[in-house]
């Protein structure tokens, strides 16, 4: 671009006090998410992330699995966290609702498609994906991720890179349902490996199970004796997430 067509680049004009104003108050809104997701949900812990498809029929076999998933947690001891909304949230949230521990519903403000559920023990309303995708990660003890489209992919990719990165503490991530995830995880080993885009030992991240018994028990296998509270230097990173 030459220097004297660059003059007229709106990033060059003077700063439009008014928009700024309206920009720097959202600050105190973000801030606000923040401060009330850490206060409600500092106590649920151990807890799960179940995630997947909004738009999954409550007859389908992946809700059906994803609430048996989430009563077995929820009887195991485990706080279920979901997005709030129906489809695969719903069912996480409906399953952990008839179960002994809490039901969390992260629910995200859109413009269409996201009603909240009935089954949360404790709701929580989000204008930002940012800030709840943090809560998501900042208390879980494991991922579990069912069928789902692009927000349920991002969330994988999400924890995926924390993990990766180190910017997060390694925890379980499952998916669940291998006919539904096999073509992703071939990519994933065909073609980001063999790209160098990723390591081989990156796909020992995740594991593939189909049974929600299976899910529970590569939980507690995990963990082993170690108990699932952070250590000290998990606590460290978690700081940092």
């Amino acid at each position: 671009m030459e220097r004297k067509s660059k003059s007229a680049h709106p990033g060059m004009s003077p700063i439009n006090d008014a928009q700024l104003t309206r920009e720097s108050w959202k600050i105190f809104q973000i801030m606000a998410e923040f401060v009330e997701g850490f206060e409600r949900l500092a106590r649920i812990k151990p807890s799960v992330s179940i995630f997947g498809s909004a738009r999954t029929a409550t007859d389908h076999p992946s809700y059906q699995q994803a609430e048996e998933i989430a009563h077995l947690l929820s009887d195991a001891g485990f706080s279920v966290i979901s997005g709030g909304g129906p489809g695969i949230m719903e069912a996480a949230n409906k399953g952990a609702y008839a179960g002994k521990s809490p039901s969390i519903g992260l629910n995200i403000m859109l413009p269409h498609e996201q009603t909240d559920n009935a089954y949360q023990d404790i709701p929580l309303h989000f204008r930002h994906f940012f800030s709840r995708k943090v809560m998501f990660v900042k208390y879980a003890s494991a991922y579990v991720v069912l069928p789902g489209g692009f927000g349920t992919l991002d969330e994988l990719a999400e924890i995926l890179t924390l993990v990766q990165t180190g910017k997060t503490r390694r925890i379980p991530v499952i998916l669940v349902d291998s006919s539904f995830w096999r073509g992703l995880i071939d990519w994933f080993a065909n073609t980001l490996v063999a790209e160098g885009t990723i390591d081989k030992a990156d796909l020992q991240l995740f594991k593939i199970l189909d049974k929600p018994q299976e899910v529970v028990d590569a939980i507690f296998e995990h963990y082993g004796s170690r108990g699932f509270e952070p250590s000290a230097e998990e606590q460290e990173i978690l700081l940092e997430l």
